[in-house]
């Protein structure tokens, strides 16, 4: 088989891990990979793709981004596009293709599927949000970024007896402000899926200099929503598939600006934004990679598609695209109340 490998949305590391193990698997099972250029857009206009050699996914494991490019280009905003769709796919010759991203990416195949093209959907966001999946690559080495951080903003917080604000990613959920704020040790989290006034944040931090604790690491999701920052809904800004500019809302600054009001102290803001992108892979990211890229091939060839490789547990098991897109995974609450115990 001819098949096609595309990465769209965000990068995340473990991209090119994934997309290395999909073609070595095509080659493997004497198939030919075809890499199809920056996202859904490789395949709109007169499209871009190129055959894939061994060549070009030797020495790729470890490095972050996607040597195949990628892009937020939504497919499915016309029906020109939606049509040129379709007869790119015949025109390049591709028996079935391998889809790596998100909810926005993997939106758009459920129409090839529908049209007769043999997809299968690999789970990537750093977000780690993916509903039937319990992993996504991306999101242990966000994860990773994030302790970093926070490593060093404790020390510098001690030495200045600052509370220092640190905003994550986490569009829809708190995953990565939840995973990376207990392994980080932050003081107080904010997510999402609990709506939690700015004024008992400001109790805490006080409460917590009261005892002698003379600094505070705060960790915010970017996609928070409290009466005190900026709503989601008033940033007109969006993406091609309808999504807030998020960093138009200063989630981070707002909160640490409303701290020092109320508390009188002296408060500083940390944005990791694009950071939690960047960089190596983990070796859980390249694992998961790994595996999932196999697996997706070995799918395709078992007549299995339409589907999305899923983790659960240690295996992977094929769920319906349907039941995957326009559906989020949140933070179990147990999770959460954990985090809590530590502050």
């Amino acid at each position: 088989m001819r098949i096609g490998i595309l990465t769209g949305g965000g990068d995340a590391p473990g991209l090119n891990a994934a997309i290395r193990a999909v073609a070595r698997r095509c080659f493997d099972r004497g198939d030919q990979p075809i890499g199809i250029r920056n996202g859904w857009a490789g395949l709109l206009g007169k499209g871009d793709v190129r055959e894939l050699a061994s060549t070009d996914v030797s020495g790729i494991l470890h490095l972050g981004g996607t040597i195949l490019g990628t892009s937020r280009t939504n497919p499915l905003k016309s029906e020109a596009d939606t049509a040129q769709l379709a007869r790119n796919v015949a025109a390049f010759g591709l028996d079935a293709i391998a889809v790596i991203g998100g909810d926005d990416t993997l939106s758009v195949a459920p129409h090839l599927h529908s049209i007769g093209v043999p997809v299968v959907g690999i789970p990537k966001t750093v977000d780690n949000d993916l509903c039937e999946t319990d992993y996504c690559i991306g999101f242990d080495t966000a994860v990773g970024t994030v302790v970093e951080a926070l490593d060093r903003l404790h020390t510098t917080a001690s030495a200045h007896h600052r509370v220092l604000v640190t905003e994550v990613m986490g569009r829809d959920a708190g995953w990565v402000a939840v995973m990376g704020g207990i392994a980080g040790g932050a003081d107080f989290i904010l997510i999402p899926e609990v709506s939690i006034p700015v004024e008992q944040v400001c109790e805490h931090v006080q409460r917590r200099y009261a005892l002698g604790k003379d600094f505070s690491i705060i960790v915010v999701s970017e996609g928070v929503e409290t009466p005190d920052v900026i709503s989601k809904e008033a940033i007109h800004e969006v993406d091609a598939f309808g999504h807030v500019r998020l960093d138009r809302r200063g989630v981070g600054d707002t909160l640490a600006r409303i701290i020092e009001h109320q508390t009188g102290l002296e408060t500083r803001v940390t944005v990791l934004g694009h950071l939690q992108r960047g960089g190596s892979p983990s070796a859980y990211d390249r694992t998961w990679a790994t595996r999932l890229g196999v697996t997706a091939v070995d799918m395709l060839h078992d007549g299995i598609h339409g589907v999305m490789a899923a983790v659960r547990g240690q295996e992977i098991h094929p769920v319906p695209l349907d039941a995957v897109v326009g559906h989020s995974r949140r933070v179990d609450p147990s999770l959460y109340e954990l985090a809590r115990v530590f502050y």
